[in-house]
């Protein structure tokens, strides 16, 4: 870290001996090991190193970048020069610059993000293949493998401008994850199961991976189609992120000064029911996107997005909020944890609440418009009669708008799905329409 900063200040102090008015460098250095193994066999052993180093500078407001992962004088001085000879030719933009110099960051924190998990090869293969065989032997239907991985990755950075603002950050990301495909011919079926984590003490462990992947194998076994029709539908914790991520997609600054959402000039409007909220949380203990500045130096801030159902500010970096006439939110290069509020109870509650239904676990597809707010999109799942998950279904679309789908949640779980920085439950939409096999009588 130490030798990232001092190259920070180099990369820097070169931009400006070449008339830079303003400068940032973002600094990385990555560590990691991959292992994929399956029907009981070594298939990969992936070892990585990685570092770049990306400088901006701008004159006036005439912007140049260019990177490089070689270290040697000659290739950073090249790099600088480089980027200073791009904003000498390019045009004047209004919105170009750093972030304001108020907003940088003084108060950086540490969030408990950097845990190193020291394990070779042969104990990350060893893993994986406990993972798979515990898997495989836990139901005969189970003949076959889409195999099982073990990953850890270490990444150290530095970002730091011209402003003065210098930020060190590290964290570690530790997973394992099997995947299973249970029949045969035509009536075959694939499901999985990772479990991620900062801290590998804090994984799941190898057998309970591979056994709850092939639960959720098993289960799909057999699957029927639906009549065509208006159903309620409950997004799986681990699908109703995709929900939350069409939102922030239509509120976030690139898409609004483009013109290309259908939350354009939304702020103060009435998106979700009065008791729904989202929660930005970037000083969560050992969260996953926790930090005290975003990628341009900007000191973040916990912050509701939703409230009352209503939405309170964009998602923006500095330049989009310039394009938009706004301040930035703290939000360049993404959202840190957000928190999605529950109002009802765990997984079973919300099948009861539910009744007669649709329950989705996968997604499939991109069939999401941002401009207008169609949805539709491949799905799979569960029917769920009386509260109780009856059998499963696939070969079948959910349609509808994302505006009438978000006004139309009835109900959020407590059963968080930790593996994201986006921290929700299940979430029950009262009626979408769902294309099966033929239409509903």
């Amino acid at each position: 870290m130490d030798a990232l900063s001092d190259l920070s200040q180099r990369l820097l102090a070169a931009a400006r001996a070449r008339g830079a008015t303003q400068a940032e460098v973002s600094c990385s250095e990555e560590t990691g090991l991959n292992v994929n193994v399956r029907m009981g066999e070594v298939e990969t052993v992936e070892a990585t190193r990685d570092r770049g180093i990306a400088v901006t500078v701008y004159f006036g407001q005439r912007k140049g970048s260019a990177s490089t992962a070689d270290l040697r004088d000659s290739s950073l001085e090249a790099t600088v020069e480089q980027a200073c000879a791009i904003a000498r030719y390019t045009e004047d933009d209004s919105a170009a610059g750093l972030a304001d110099a108020a907003l940088m960051a003084t108060d950086l924190r540490e969030f408990d993000t950097w845990h190193p998990w020291h394990i070779d090869a042969d104990r990350a293969i060893e893993l994986a293949l406990a993972s798979e065989a515990a898997g495989r032997e836990f139901d005969a239907r189970i003949e076959n493998s889409d195999g099982a991985s073990v990953g850890t990755g270490a990444s150290l950075g530095v970002y730091a401008n011209s402003h003065g603002f210098i930020g060190r950050d590290r964290g570690t990301q530790h997973s394992l994850g099997c995947a299973l495909i249970a029949g045969r011919g035509d009536s075959m079926q694939r499901d999985g199961w990772y479990t991620s984590a900062l801290i590998a003490d804090e994984l799941e462990s190898a057998a309970s991976v591979g056994r709850k992947a092939a639960e959720r194998t098993v289960a799909r076994l057999a699957p029927r189609q639906l009549n065509t029709g208006e159903y309620p539908v409950l997004f799986a914790a681990e699908s109703a992120r995709s929900l939350i991520g069409h939102l922030l997609g239509a509120v976030s600054g690139g898409a609004l000064y483009r013109r290309a959402s259908f939350l354009v000039d939304s702020v103060g409007t009435q998106l979700f029911p009065s008791w729904f909220r989202i929660e930005e949380q970037p000083f969560l203990h050992r969260g996953l996107r926790s930090t005290s500045y975003d990628a341009e130096g900007v000191a973040t801030r916990e912050s509701a997005l939703i409230d009352a159902g209503v939405l309170q500010r964009y998602v923006l970096g500095s330049y989009s909020a310039r394009k938009l006439g706004l301040q930035s939110t703290a939000n360049a290069g993404g959202v840190h944890n957000l928190h999605v509020a529950a109002n009802a109870g765990d997984f079973e509650s919300m099948l009861r609440q539910m009744g007669r239904g649709l329950l989705v676990t996968e997604l499939m597809g991109q069939g999401v418009n941002s401009v207008t707010g169609d949805y539709s999109r491949g799905a799979a799942g569960f029917w769920v009669d009386n509260g109780e998950i009856q059998y499963p279904v696939d070969g079948i679309t959910i349609a509808g708008n994302l505006r009438k789908m978000f006004e139309a949640i009835e109900a959020v779980g407590t059963d968080v799905d930790l593996r994201s920085h986006v921290r929700t439950g299940s979430i029950l939409v009262g009626r979408m329409t769902v294309a099966g096999d033929t239409a509903e009588d």
